[in-house]
């Protein structure tokens, strides 16, 4: 009966071209730790180590027919081990910059989500403040702002002079600014210093 706990490397090696199962599981059992050692210093990570050494055994011995070891058998797999770990870590890194790429990604979207609502919030608080104007200010500044009509157009739909349609609609805007000024600064705008009758505009072209 074999005792291949007391070949050399290099009979392991030999045997194991014959397909020996025992000389690979003695192999394994003198470089395993060595070789878990090597890259779990390396990578930090204790199971991305153990999956490397059977990785690298796993090579071994599908490649047992076709191995050209020369010199030391443990510098062979340390060697192996080392190439292991480096696209292991190329791999690692790849992933950390993806999880960075999503992550940032994400937030972009994130913040678009909620800028949209911002403005849908406007929107419905924009609706509010213009059904409570009064009549004549609520259908002019309607006719003006959502329907395009000039003012020429609003007296003549309204039987009433331009300069009537001009002081409804100043008193519509500035009712509307006055309600709307809150929402204005606490939610987030483009910039601070927008004036509110642009913001007015922009939220009934953009419905």
């Amino acid at each position: 009966m074999r005792n291949y706990v007391v070949y050399p490397d290099a009979r392991l090696v030999f045997l194991l071209g014959t397909g020996d199962e025992k000389a690979f599981t003695e192999l394994y059992n003198r470089y395993w730790e060595r070789l878990l050692f090597i890259a779990g210093l390396k990578l930090k990570d204790l199971s991305i180590a153990e999956e490397l050494v059977q990785d690298i055994f796993l090579d071994l011995w599908n490649r047992r027919t076709s191995l050209d070891i020369k010199g030391e058998v443990g510098a062979y797999l340390a060697v192996s081990m080392k190439y292991k770990v480096i696209n292991a870590q190329v791999k690692l890194k790849r992933a950390e910059e993806y999880k960075l790429i999503m992550a940032r990604d994400l937030s972009e979207e994130d913040h678009s989500t909620e800028q949209f609502l911002q403005f849908d919030e406007l929107r419905l608080r924009l609706a509010a403040l213009v059904n409570e104007l009064p009549e004549k200010c609520r259908i002019t500044y309607q006719l003006s702002k959502e329907h395009n009509l000039s003012h020429k157009e609003i007296a003549t739909r309204l039987l009433v002079s331009e300069k009537a349609v001009e002081a409804n609609l100043a008193r519509a805007m500035k009712s509307l600014r006055k309600g709307f000024t809150y929402l204005f600064f606490v939610l987030v705008l483009p910039s601070p210093l927008v004036r509110v009758s642009h913001l007015l505009d922009y939220l009934h072209y953009n419905k």
